[in-house]
């Protein structure tokens, strides 16, 4: 009885182990579906449509940042510098939105928390280069 309990144990182990692999190759593999890790960036045909049907484009990059150039009629919230939360507390939780930064690295973060303070519909959409690609309008030095 009791190495049928081992090897019982040593399954249930092995399954959760492969099931946290699975997950783990998931986030790698990415995924268009925006409601499955969203803090991933999302791909380009998935911004595009949140951008046609008008979702609101946050800017999670540093003032300077932001005035050096910034999608046209992006709202500036400094992820980094503290003045996310104030910006984010004020914006309607049922809106769509399409988060951007420099890379990605930080409008991954500013998703995660967005997704945590109980926003539904929010991307990551890479990096303002990211946007430009694909048509983007931009106000700054880095009118397109």
């Amino acid at each position: 009885m009791r190495g049928h309990t081992r090897v019982v144990a040593l399954v249930l182990v092995a399954a959760l182990a492969l099931s946290g692999v699975a997950a783990g190759l998931s986030v790698l593999l990415g995924s268009d579906d925006p409601s499955s890790a969203s803090s991933q960036v999302a791909s380009p045909d998935v911004v595009r449509d949140r951008l046609v049907a008008g979702s609101i484009v946050l800017d999670v990059r540093t003032p300077e940042e932001y005035a050096a150039g910034h999608v046209t009629g992006a709202v500036s919230a400094d992820l980094e510098g503290g003045a996310f939360d104030g910006v984010v507390a004020d914006l309607p939780r049922d809106a769509s939105y399409v988060v951007y930064c420099a890379t990605g690295r930080r409008a991954a973060i500013a998703v995660d928390r967005m997704l945590d303070a109980g926003f539904t519909e929010v991307v990551n959409a890479g990096g303002l280069e990211d946007l430009t690609a694909l048509g983007a309008t931009t106000t700054g030095s880095t009118d397109s």
